[in-house]
């Protein structure tokens, strides 16, 4: 009992905590550098892939070669496109002044492009219940959309119409990425359902199995996707560029007891300059120490620190929602990802500005309208999920009679 207590809470440690952390991090950082959506894209890639190259690379006397895999490579190319478009697109809608909690819930209203690519593609069909739990999910978004759609009373009448291009052409970024959701979910579904058993090479050698199917899904969406942003590789320079030029902060670290003696007051140390003492006039430079007694003092630009705690919380949040999927249904993780998400939603929209997060991204947001939007979302995805799992429960017990 004490070992699945331990393992449920890690599970939802990384879940809440990497998830929820990732987005106050995002918030943080868009809402002061709104532009650096593919460089977040880029580097919670890399963070990724290095992760994962250990468990999917074993060594030979030949060298180091990848492990076999579940899956061919042909099949997870169209993957790939489409996760890297669709992180791309969310990362970008940034840069159109779309606010935190718009942005969360607008992403959690996929279910009806999903459904009608499933019709349209797949030839699935649908109860009534999940039809219904559909539309409302897609009213709930409607509202969230438009109350956040009026920019503040600040800014200037002849800015309005302007803003409000820019607002709904962010709108616009985020349903085409919700549309290549759905179509990499269609993909993804076909994919494990052909190539659902390991491989025969796998079944001779377990030294060289493969890892579990949900981290060879993750390890290769990511690592086969590096290649894809030199296609944006001037907006990556410019990127790095604003993020490594923005202003001067300051960290203080207090230093362990036993180094106090060895270290003179004011030592600087710095990849710009030499070192020098504390009776030479100093300025802090980027990527400087400052060395003292009691403290490390460290100057960085101030995105550098939001930048590298995004790109580390998302590494656990992804491995808390995969670890997540590996041990319950389909439904507890639904259901367990839109309590997620309602605690993200509540963080940015009602201590966003509390906690320095950026607040609603220069808009007005209809509170009233936004709650109620987000409601609908929260129980057309729960309604949604129990219904799936009712029509999946009796699919069953008919194929078990028919036997």
């Amino acid at each position: 009992m004490l070992a699945v207590l331990t393992d449920w809470f890690a599970t939802l440690s990384l879940v809440f905590g990497g998830c929820c952390s990732n987005a106050i991090t995002l918030e943080q950082l868009t809402s002061q550098y709104p532009q650096v959506g593919s460089l977040i894209t880029f580097l919670q890639y890399l963070i990724v892939s290095i992760h994962g190259i250990p468990k999917h690379i074993t060594w030979t006397r030949y060298g180091p070669r990848f492990k076999p895999r579940r899956i061919p490579l042909t099949p997870y190319l169209i993957q790939v496109a489409l996760y890297y478009l669709v992180s791309l697109l969310n990362n970008a809608a940034f840069a159109y002044r779309i606010p935190m909690a718009v942005h969360i819930i607008f992403r959690s209203g996929g279910l009806m492009i999903s459904m009608t690519l499933g019709w349209l593609f797949a030839k699935k069909t649908y109860t009534p219940m999940q039809i219904i739990s559909v539309l409302i999910v897609t009213l709930g978004v409607m509202l969230t959309t438009l109350s956040a759609s009026s920019p503040q009373k600040s800014i200037k009448a002849s800015s309005i119409d302007t803003n409000l291009r820019t607002y709904f052409t962010g709108i616009l970024i985020l349903t085409i990425a919700l549309v290549f959701a759905g179509f990499l979910g269609l993909v993804q579904d076909h994919t494990y359902s052909t190539y659902s058993k390991s491989p025969k090479s796998a079944e001779k050698s377990t030294s060289a199995s493969p890892p579990p199917p949900w981290q060879e899904s993750m390890f290769y969406l990511h690592f086969l996707g590096l290649p894809m942003f030199l296609s944006v590789r001037d907006d990556l320079t410019n990127q790095i560029k604003a993020v490594s030029t923005s202003p001067i902060t300051s960290y203080s670290l207090p230093m362990p007891s036993a180094t106090q003696n060895l270290v003179e007051p004011g030592w600087v140390l710095s990849t710009a300059s030499s070192t020098s003492n504390a009776s030479s006039p100093f300025t802090p430079l980027p990527y400087s120490l400052i060395l003292t007694p009691y403290l490390l003092n460290i100057f960085v630009p101030q995105a550098i620190l939001p930048l590298i705690l995004n790109t580390l919380t998302q590494l656990l949040c992804s491995a808390g929602v995969n670890r997540l999927t590996s041990r319950v249904t389909s439904l507890t993780v639904t259901l367990i990802l839109v309590v997620r998400k309602a605690v993200s939603l509540v963080i940015s929209a009602t201590l966003g500005k509390k906690l320095g997060l950026g607040g609603n991204a220069g808009r007005e947001i209809d509170m009233p309208m936004m709650w109620s939007g987000a409601a609908l979302v929260m129980l057309g995805t729960v309604g949604y999920s129990m219904a799936t799992s009712r029509r999946n429960a009796k699919r069953k017990a008919a194929e078990k009679k028919s036997e």
